[in-house]
């Protein structure tokens, strides 16, 4: 057989694959412009659905359950290569928690979104009420919140948003089980570049800059005019920092 030649074992080595992690409700099908955007650039992109989402409505949703989903998801990306690892809102917790294990898992880079604030106490319950009230309205509320969508999304996205269903009876469940979370340990533990995204008006901004204090190697991104939902609301922005993140892992490679 034909030797490899080092030129072309590093291409192999630099080959970046980019895992991503859906929010609350929503489901993989939320990351449709990303994962379009990636593999247009010859970059290998996976979404996956959580326990209790998406494809997998009907299972019961769990952090350990949610956590073997990440991993399985990163360790088949790490067989080939890099790996960057998304997230979104309640996907962005669970994978703050994941990154920041004593033994750490495979992933060169990872993008935060809307997820900068400790899932505790009064800032929990007020938010499980919430929820629980507009769940309560006519129809669970979702008149609400798709003509708030609508409003807010632009076409690319919008319908991709809610393509893969929405996980209303797993919403309460997944809420409550955030509390067991520590995050702040888990970030001090991360030792790969990190970049927080948050939208300008969202609501887990409150301790962005604490997270970027405590985290080793993570600068804040704050989108002007962008809700919570920045990755469907601002996607090209959000595509640019995948792509920054990918750059830098690929860069990494290089200098290896």
């Amino acid at each position: 057989t034909r030797p490899v030649s080092p030129l072309a074992f590093r291409l192999i080595v630099m080959v970046v694959s980019v895992v991503m992690v859906h929010g609350i409700r929503t489901s993989a099908s939320m990351w449709r412009a990303q994962v379009e955007h990636l593999r247009a650039r010859g970059v290998e992109a996976v979404a996956v659905d959580l326990p209790g989402h998406g494809t997998r409505m009907r299972e019961q949703f769990t952090l350990e359950g949610a956590m073997q989903t990440i991993d399985a998801a990163v360790q088949r990306a790490a067989a080939r290569g890099p790996v960057v690892l998304s997230s979104h809102s309640l996907g962005g917790l669970i994978s703050i928690e994941y990154m920041g294990q004593v033994s750490p898992p495979p992933v060169d880079a990872f993008v935060a979104a809307s997820c900068t604030a400790i899932p505790r106490g009064v800032a929990l319950g007020t938010y499980r009420a919430l929820a629980r009230g507009v769940d309560a309205l006519p129809g669970r509320g979702m008149w609400f919140s798709e003509r708030l969508l609508d409003r807010t999304l632009p076409a690319e996205t919008r319908a991709d948003f809610g393509a893969g269903g929405y996980a209303l009876d797993m919403q309460d469940t997944a809420l409550a089980s955030l509390s067991a979370l520590d995050l702040l340990t888990a970030l001090r533990r991360i030792e790969v570049p990190i970049w927080f995204v948050n939208g300008q008006f969202d609501q887990l901004r409150l301790q962005e800059q604490l997270f970027q204090r405590v985290a080793k190697h993570a600068e804040l991104i704050v989108v002007p005019r962008t809700s919570h939902l920045v990755t469907a609301m601002r996607p090209r922005v959000f595509n640019a920092v995948l792509d920054l993140a990918v750059a830098t892992v690929e860069s990494g490679q290089q200098q290896s």
